[in-house]
């Protein structure tokens, strides 16, 4: 029986095992109070600056993503105005640059990852923020599974004061599907921060509450003076995810074939990583698209990508608040997106800094392809204005956003 671990003698916590875990595995809740703490390095000490206030980044990891780039940002940006920043991922991958502490409960995984294997980690992470005594927990993780999430909020982050971050405007992505979850993980929350308004009011008005504020995402400092060789190529870029179900190759590649830009030698290089990268290679090749369109595998060195592109595009199902266009456009580079929910629209100043275009729409989009290469005094303007239009968004002007919301809070 559940009830069996000596850590589950109150109601709550026997509903919620009961919840999770069959009763054939109630072994693993036992495990979880039983298994002795493994010897395992997972600390890496990086910049720890003193503060009064103590922050916890929680993330699935630091590597190949955007949340996770912006989780190791969000790291830089907290410890250089005095927070006390550590970050906690569960999965070791770290290729992006962070500050702070780091938790890395990966470490702990094995090929051979069971489920008492997986409790066992629970159990040190539940004890790493009970003696944390952090002031706050930013969870930036994808928030998809109930059940998780009820173990989160009732094991895990008990008596602890949660900020939820969203990401994405397909926002049961963060809260769930189920709204009852929903409505009680945004309850107990200190508050939850979107990084579009659309986010952030899509949230209040979809659960009826007041809790969701909006803080931009901020463009990445580039070396200064960075030497970027140029390219004798010219090419449009796509820089992202390589998953169709989100951001919708299909029409990216389809609009491209259908623009006069492949008769005029105007290549279409992709640079990411993800699960659809054999789908999409063998949708370039069926489609005779091979010696114009190539996918270049990930890197986390994307400025000479972006500084040599004609412009870069964006035809996504939906986002959240799109770094690539923002840092496309801090590169001084402009940008063609569809109006997709969020973000675009929050960016994107029409044949400004480049051109917003009616989403699912072929046409629409290849003839913007078509203006945007072809038009040069529009091009111009655009390429002038676009470093200009994300000022705004430098990460000393968002460190700023978070330090008043999250001292406001705490006061």
């Amino acid at each position: 029986m559940v009830t069996s671990c000596p850590s589950a003698v109150s109601p709550s916590f026997k509903e919620l095992c009961n919840r999770l875990y069959s009763p054939t595995r109630s072994i693993f809740i036992n495990a979880l109070y039983l298994l002795a703490q493994p010897k395992v390095q997972l600390f890496m000490a990086s910049k720890q600056p003193s503060t009064q206030i103590k922050i916890c980044l929680v993330a699935i990891s630091l590597g190949k993503g955007g949340a996770e780039r912006s989780t190791a940002m969000l790291s830089e940006m907290l410890s250089e105005i005095g927070f006390h920043v550590t970050i906690v991922i569960l999965n070791d991958v770290v290729d992006y640059p962070y500050q702070g502490k780091l938790f890395n409960l990966g470490k702990l995984k094995t090929a051979n990852d069971t489920v008492a294997k997986r409790l066992q980690r629970f159990k040190k992470l539940r004890h790493f923020f009970k003696t944390g005594d952090f002031d706050y927990i930013l969870d930036n993780r994808s928030r998809t599974s109930a059940a998780k999430e009820l173990f989160y909020m009732h094991y895990l982050y008990k008596n602890q004061r949660v900020v939820y971050v969203v990401r994405s405007f397909n926002i049961e992505q963060y809260v769930t599907k189920q709204k009852w979850i929903a409505k009680k993980m945004i309850g107990k929350s200190e508050f939850v921060v979107g990084v579009s308004k659309a986010i952030s009011e899509h949230i209040n008005t979809t659960y009826h509450t007041q809790k969701a504020v909006t803080i931009y995402n901020p463009i990445a400092a580039f070396p200064e003076n960075a030497a970027v060789e140029g390219s004798n190529e010219k090419y449009i870029l796509y820089l992202g995810r390589i998953e169709e179900q989100v951001k919708n190759f299909t029409l990216l590649l389809n609009a491209y074939q259908k623009s006069q830009l492949v008769a005029k030698d105007i290549k279409l290089k992709l640079v990411g990583s993800g699960p659809d990268v054999a789908w999409l290679n063998k949708k370039i090749q069926t489609m005779g698209l091979s010696e114009y369109v190539s996918w270049q595998g990930f890197t986390p060195m994307v400025l000479p990508y972006l500084k040599n592109a004609l412009y870069l595009t964006l035809t996504s199902y939906y986002e959240g608040f799109p770094r690539v266009l923002i840092e496309a456009l801090a590169a001084g580079t402009p940008v063609i997106s569809v109006n997709c929910k969020s973000g675009p629209d929050e960016i994107i100043d029409h044949m400004k800094n480049g051109l917003l275009v009616e989403n699912h729409s072929v046409e629409a989009l290849s003839e913007a392809m078509n203006t945007l290469a072809f038009d040069e005094k529009l091009y111009k303007t655009c390429k002038q204005y676009a470093q200009k239009s994300v000022s705004h968004l430098t990460m000393d002007a968002i460190a700023k956003e978070w330090a008043a919301v999250l001292t406001n809070k705490q006061a």
